[in-house]
């Protein structure tokens, strides 16, 4: 397993919590995608979206993000879990700094056929 396990329960958590919540089609399409990057970073340290994606990545990434900042975050605070804030802290960054680059190479790509775009993570907290 990666070092990126903590990363990937956290995806697949939000999404299972968000799908219960909201039973659209276009959230679960989203949730989807959280739990597809979840099994790859299991296996290592990035993921590729498709260019068709990138816009439907993001989006998701950003209410991932949100989720931990609000929901999450709070209590590993409230709770003395150091561990638990760290982890959660990198997991909103870096979900951030992934919506960032996706909707930048987005707006590159408009009105052409999207290339994929690969999201390196960066090393996990120690």
């Amino acid at each position: 397993m990666s070092s990126y396990a903590f990363f990937s329960a956290m995806l697949r958590f939000v999404a299972a919590k968000t799908e219960a919540a909201a039973q659209d089609a276009r959230t679960a399409e989203m949730m989807a995608v959280l739990r597809r990057i979840a099994g790859t970073v299991e296996q290592g340290a990035e993921f590729e979206v498709a260019g068709n994606r990138l816009e439907l990545t993001a989006r998701a990434l950003a209410g991932f993000a949100a989720f931990l900042q609000k929901s999450i975050l709070p209590e590993a605070v409230a709770h003395g879990n150091q561990t638990g804030e760290v982890q959660i802290r990198w997991s909103v960054d870096t979900a951030m700094d992934a919506v960032s680059t996706l909707l930048s190479r987005a707006a590159l790509q408009e009105g052409q056929e999207g290339l994929p775009v690969r999201i390196a993570l960066p090393p996990p907290p120690a």
